[in-house]
């Protein structure tokens, strides 16, 4: 596997012969720690069984199912690190965790994605071939026949158990990370040992496995960020409860926010693409406000969705739009709903996925998806509409086309707009996704060939919805935003790669306001404040996102992983990884990748900051509405 793998990224992975040497060294260490844990079972099942009925048909019966239920599952999971490999240059991850809980979107995509029947054919075979061939060679038949102690075999039942206790509670995932090369690390891990660990660390607490500072510190240091001569702080110390001043004449224009699945800065003209895979959104560009140097939060749907209505750095493990007790928060909808606006999640596919209807329905949004129930995870107050199949052309396993959910999303609109309330619209798409499939016929790519022609559907659909919504009475006085919620792609030679993370930002339709550029660096979580700030709004904010129009702006952009959490400044990336561990890039130019320096004090501690106090926050309910 790790052959097979290197070879895929052989070009990334800049082997040497002690690199080579590292990963298979650790790999073997990571086997080890797999195959106990995968014998341990049956090594108990050993200790009891009586030596005597070694030869009955029950033990045969036992050990064949056992053999082949084991081989099954070593040759899916060599197919599965294969694909999984294939789509996010990682051994099984987090990403690994969701996919077994949300069973029906995974099995659906990689039906959709690959020849399955031919497949599981192959698995088959392989699974029946080897219980032969080892049959064959009188394997089973040395079982059948042993007569081992049963003091021994306690003693081998002991030796399994002890080492897999000292795996479970010393030998972390963590071990492989030491490296400076991203694909050497991935490659010295285990798959099945990785999915174990990342379901066990799916939240790592922050004031256990990362640098601090003194909390009030932590707390007076991004107090300064957040200052302004427009804000006022409404509570002393361990808060960042404010209250933001305007100084002109308010406007409430309707506000569609679309989250774009997987849209990389680079794949729009606008920021060097050559492809002319986005000309709806490179004009759009050129008559709306473009936030040139954006960068998302993450590099997940959830991650993007948190950074978007909470305005909140990302905090380590999990997205807290997939954490229990997430409803009730302070979010961009509860500073709409403040302003008399309705709210609403509009999701092409079933927003029991990750979480997003609890979470969405829990903070007062109400939800339209394509769901395949009304009533399961609904634990919220909120309605939730079913977009029903007559009303759909096309939909895959993630969901429907984008096309058929522009249209859901003018349905949402004319009614709100028949109630007479201002709207705000929280819309996810789900057509630029693997397996890359769309309506055929809509563009001149075929479908399901690659990302190329999502990324082209993608903005053809943007297009029909514009040109469908100027139809409508309330389009003039409503505010278009087009933004992503991660890039295509995130895997490099480092684990945060500063590239892989730059996204596009459009604001279109703006009520009063002339085309044109927000030059600086900021991140996905200034979106939503820079809007209010346009917008002229008094309001009160709980929320870490800036007006980067502001005179006291800072430029600066939060990123992270599942583990790493990253400050980027003046072309400095701090890095915090757990075990306390601070690492520093310096970044000549966008392109150039970070060279290794000595971390800035100052700058360490502006990050240690921000992710302390956004990690306090949330696990002290302070985050929740008052």
């Amino acid at each position: 596997m790790r052959i097979l793998l290197a070879c895929l990224s052989l070009r990334d992975a800049d082997l040497s012969l002690g690199a080579v040497a590292r990963i298979f060294s650790t790999g073997f260490l990571f086997d080890l720690g797999a195959c106990a844990f995968f014998l341990l079972p049956y090594a108990i099942y050993l200790a009891i069984w009586p030596a005597r009925f070694n030869q009955t048909l029950a033990n045969r019966l036992l050990t064949y199912t056992g053999f082949v239920l084991a081989t099954l599952i070593f040759l899916f999971s060599l197919f599965s690190e294969v694909t999984f490999w294939l789509e996010f240059e990682s051994r099984f991850n987090f990403i690994a965790v969701d996919y077994l809980v949300y069973t029906h979107e995974v099995a659906q995509n990689i039906n959709e994605s690959y020849p399955m029947p031919l497949l599981v054919s192959v698995i088959l075979a392989g699974a029946g071939l080897l219980t032969l061939v080892l049959t064959r060679r009188g394997i089973f038949r040395s079982t059948f026949r042993g007569r081992t102690p049963l003091f021994r075999r306690l003693l081998i039942l002991g030796a399994f158990l002890a080492t897999s206790a000292i795996y479970g509670c010393f030998l972390g995932n963590n071990l492989a990370e030491k490296g400076q090369n991203r694909y050497q690390d991935e490659l010295s891990k285990n798959g099945i040992y990785s999915i174990f660990s990342a379901f066990k660390n799916n939240e790592l607490n922050y004031q256990h496995f990362y640098p601090l500072i003194d909390d009030r510190k932590a707390f007076t240091v991004v107090r300064d960020a957040l200052a302004g001569d427009n804000v006022r702080f409404l509570d002393d110390g361990l808060s960042i409860r404010r209250h933001i001043s305007a100084v002109g004449k308010e406007s409430r224009p309707n506000v569609i926010l679309v989250t774009i699945e997987s849209l990389s800065a680079d794949y729009l003209a606008h920021f060097g693409n050559k492809q002319h895979l986005t000309p709806v959104l490179d004009s759009l560009a050129k008559k709306s406000l473009v936030f040139e140097q954006m960068y998302a939060t993450g590099t997940r749907t959830v991650r993007g969705m948190e950074a978007l209505t909470l305005s909140i750095p990302p905090t380590p493990g999990s997205s807290i739009v997939r954490r229990p007790d997430n409803g009730n928060l302070t979010t961009v909808g509860s500073i709409f709903q403040s302003k008399g606006y309705e709210t609403s999640f509009i999701y092409g596919g079933d927003g029991y996925f990750d979480n997003m209807n609890q979470f969405f329905g829990g903070n007062g949004f109400d939800i339209t998806d394509k769901g395949r129930s009304a009533t399961v995870g609904d634990k919220f107050a909120a309605a939730r509409t079913i977009i029903p199949d007559s009303l759909v052309q096309f939909q895959n396993a993630w969901g429907i086309c984008d096309e058929d959910l522009y249209t859901a999303v003018l349905r949402n609109a004319n009614k709100n707009y028949a109630g007479g309330k201002p709207f705000f619209s929280f819309v996810m798409t789900t057509s630029n996704h693997r397996p890359f499939t769309y309506p055929s016929g809509k563009i001149d790519i075929p479908s399901g060939t690659g990302r190329e022609g999502t990324v082209r559907y993608t903005d053809y659909a943007i297009g029909q919805f514009l040109e469908n919504a100027r139809k409508q009475p309330w389009y003039a006085n409503t505010v278009f935003i087009f933004v992503a919620d991660h890039c295509a792609s995130s895997a490099g030679k480092n684990d945060i790669d500063v590239t892989k993370y730059h996204i596009p930002a459009i604001v279109y339709n703006l009520p009063a306001a002339s085309p044109g550029s927000v030059p600086v660096l900021c991140s996905q979580i200034d979106l939503l404040p820079t809007l209010f700030g346009l917008l002229q709004w008094d309001y009160d904010s709980n929320l870490y996102g800036l007006d980067v129009r502001s005179a006291t702006y800072r430029p600066r952009a939060l990123l992270g992983t599942y583990q790493k959490l990253a400050y980027l400044q003046n072309n400095r990336l701090t890095i915090l990884s757990p075990q306390q561990h601070v690492e520093s890039l310096v970044y000549a130019n966008s392109g150039a990748p970070g060279e290794t320096a000595r971390p800035d004090k100052k700058t360490t501690e502006e990050a240690i900051s921000y992710y302390q106090t956004a990690y306090y926050l949330f696990k002290s309910g302070l985050l929740k509405q008052k």
